[in-house]
């Protein structure tokens, strides 16, 4: 659990997000800067002897777990967020009597760079 994923087998480009968060929370008042170093040490050492990265739900625990969420209340937290999904899918087979996997290639802009909030300027119209 929390590493390789169906569709990005290189890497899950979720989990980079939650990863910089995971860091962010660690050094705070309240955060575990030795939970971050494991969760990475884990990664790395997932990565070299399974080849296998994390995935979005890998460093959402060490997430939650800084955020103050009990331990038991995580898988909870992945079933609730993602249930829309799973119901929608569900009607939309029973709908097709058939199985969906959805696939789909993104092809708008490319990213834009993250600008912080204090650092943003209002467009001018």
């Amino acid at each position: 659990m929390g590493f390789g994923h169906r569709i990005y087998k290189n890497g899950d480009p979720r989990s980079d997000i939650i990863k910089e968060y995971s860091k962010k929370l660690s050094e705070t008042k309240f955060g575990n800067p030795l939970l971050y170093k494991i969760s990475e040490r884990v990664e790395e050492t997932m990565l070299k002897e399974k080849k296998m990265f994390p995935n979005l739900d890998f460093y959402a625990a060490s997430v939650y777990h800084q955020c103050g969420i009990p331990t038991k209340f995580f898988t909870p937290i992945f079933v609730i967020s993602r249930t829309s999904g799973w119901s929608a899918h569900i009607i939309e087979q029973r709908e097709d009597n058939k199985l969906i996997r959805p696939k789909s290639n993104y092809i708008g802009p490319p990213p834009a760079k993250y600008v912080d909030i204090k650092n943003r300027t209002r467009p001018k119209f």
